[in-house]
């Protein structure tokens, strides 16, 4: 039976699941090898915009709960920093390839394969840890800051960027506005909506 919940009620987790949910469309869609070049490379940027915004946030405000909280915390969050990290590369390199070349399909299928991993990591072990070892509350005051972050944040892989507090919330604000600069100019879609928009 389903939970009745206001957008308020909405925690970390649930936020984080709603990703992960909406990126696996995509992948799914990616994986159909259907369209032409130029939709399979708009796709693959709004996954990479989506992912590291995701990871950012994650990153920022979700695993320095999990060491807090959880006796393991600091193994969890280092390993799944870790998986950031690999992902990340793919998606540089991902960046700079042509939707048909052939090296596009392999790159993508790692990142497929690296990000589901991580996912159901963090859906079957963190997430379940993690609500049981923190208040509700804190987990909904987090979601907004999770909310708040993926809106200004980065939208390009940058691997070389911090990804532990505090330095990765003081950067993260200045990287997002030149790449979503980047983004504006260049055309590049960052989310469904925008992808939408430009096919009308």
């Amino acid at each position: 039976m389903s939970n009745p919940q206001t957008a308020d009620d909405h925690d970390v987790v649930d936020i984080l699941i709603a990703d992960h949910r909406e990126v696996e469309t995509l992948f799914v869609e990616l994986e159909t090898r259907r369209g032409t070049p130029e939709h399979r490379r708009q796709l693959l940027d709004v996954v990479i915009a989506e992912l590291v915004r995701h990871s950012v946030a994650e990153e920022a405000y979700v695993y320095p709960i999990a060491r807090k909280a959880l006796p393991d915390g600091n193994e969890i969050a280092d390993r799944e920093i870790a998986e950031h990290a690999d992902a990340e590369r793919t998606m540089k390199e991902l960046e700079s390839i042509d939707s048909s070349d052939p090296r596009f399909d392999e790159l993508l299928t790692h990142l497929t394969s690296t990000i589901r991993q991580h996912v159901r990591e963090e859906e079957n072990e963190l997430f379940p840890r993690l609500r049981a070892a923190t208040a509700r509350e804190e987990l909904i005051d987090v979601a907004d800051k999770v909310t708040a972050v993926k809106k200004i944040g980065p939208t390009r892989p940058h691997p070389g960027a911090p990804d532990h507090p505090p330095a990765n919330r003081l950067l993260a604000p200045g990287i997002g506005l030149v790449d979503r600069l980047r983004d504006a100019l260049s055309g590049r879609p960052t989310s469904m909506d925008e992808l939408r928009d430009k096919r009308r």
